[in-house]
């Protein structure tokens, strides 16, 4: 594995981390104007979140 590749892969839980904090902001953020929405980020932040303690295993 070259060497960009490795460094990819070791800042994509990081990148992941951002992307969760990100979700669950606009999930809190966009509750009162939809909720639908707000919902399905949470969900998707708590998948990402999921994937990242696979992936630190």
């Amino acid at each position: 594995m070259n060497a960009f590749l490795l460094a990819v892969a070791k800042a994509a839980p990081g990148i992941a981390m951002l992307a969760v904090f990100g979700l669950l902001w606009g999930g809190a953020v966009g509750w009162k104007r939809d909720r639908k929405r707000a919902v399905l980020m949470v969900v998707c932040a708590v998948v990402i979140l999921a994937n990242v303690l696979l992936w630190t295993l």
